[in-house]
């Protein structure tokens, strides 16, 4: 097995495919240890290119190892890995963005990724929407995307990103790394967060919410009685139902507020579709 360091330089890690490998044993293991207990679990690593969280996750005593690379250069690093690992090791070849995660192996399953920063949020927003198919996700993000998945309300961070995934996960911030870290050293700063599904949330279709965020968010300064009308006829009247002030903003309101918006349009919906 060539050393990680060597399998790294000789990769020459692709922009085009949002690729910066680490290559610190330490740093490696601190993310895989974040994701803890990996014991009788399906670990899903997503792009895991050379293989260096790979090595680190293959020295716990996990039930099943399923790996996700889309390039193809990378295939001959991740295939000898296999020989270290004594429960079921898969390697799939394919975009991570066309396959149902949370249908891979058995539960209970874990990701652990050091996402490419150029699929990150959309590879995240497809985990929240099976969140409960999931025990954890530890994941690497760009720094400004993790501020917005930790802010909270009245912060300029705050925006749809935040209130999407804080009513479907608990969001905990495992530490932040510098660029220097990575091989190639990318121009901003990295954040790893660990999240797992939140229990009790409100019971409210993903669309509702996704649908009200946007039309919140998408004209942030103006006023809720302004920014809903997009899907409202009058907003208003739901504002009223609901006990939300028509004079706030978006940044405003708190997940639970978009979340009570969310359900009382959604029964509105109903309740009209049978008359």
């Amino acid at each position: 097995m060539l050393p990680l360091k060597e399998a790294i330089q000789a990769l020459r890690a692709k922009k085009r495919l949002g690729q910066n490998f680490l290559s610190d044993p330490h740093i490696l293991g601190r993310i895989v240890d974040g994701a803890a207990p990996l014991e009788n679990r399906t670990v899903i690593e997503v792009g895991p290119g050379p293989g260096g969280l790979t090595r680190e996750i293959l020295k716990h005593s996990c039930k099943e190892i399923v790996l996700i690379e889309q390039d193809d250069r990378c295939l001959p690093y991740l295939e000898p890995l296999s020989i270290f690992f004594k429960g079921k090791f898969s390697l799939l070849h394919t975009d991570a963005l066309k396959i149902s995660l949370h249908t891979l192996g058995n539960p209970p399953r874990k990701i652990i990724a050091n996402l490419p920063y150029n699929i990150s949020v959309p590879l995240l927003l497809q985990c929240l929407r099976q969140m409960d198919d999931f025990e954890s996700l530890t994941l690497m993000f760009q720094k400004e995307v993790a501020d917005r998945l930790l802010a909270s309300p009245d912060t300029s961070d705050y925006g749809r990103l935040s209130v999407m995934c804080q009513w479907k996960a608990n969001i905990k911030k495992l530490f932040d790394l510098p660029p220097g870290a990575f091989i190639p050293a990318p121009k901003v700063r990295s954040t790893v967060v660990h999240l797992t599904p939140r229990h009790p949330r409100e019971e409210i279709s993903w669309n509702a919410l996704e649908n009200m965020t946007k039309a919140a968010f998408s004209q942030r300064r103006k006023m809720l009685r302004s920014s809903l009308k997009s899907i409202l006829d009058n907003p208003l009247d739901l504002l009223e139902k609901t006990g939300i002030h028509s004079e706030l903003r978006a940044e405003n309101l708190t997940v639970q507020d978009f979340c009570s918006l969310a359900r009382a349009w959604e029964t509105n919906i109903v309740e009209r579709d049978k008359e």
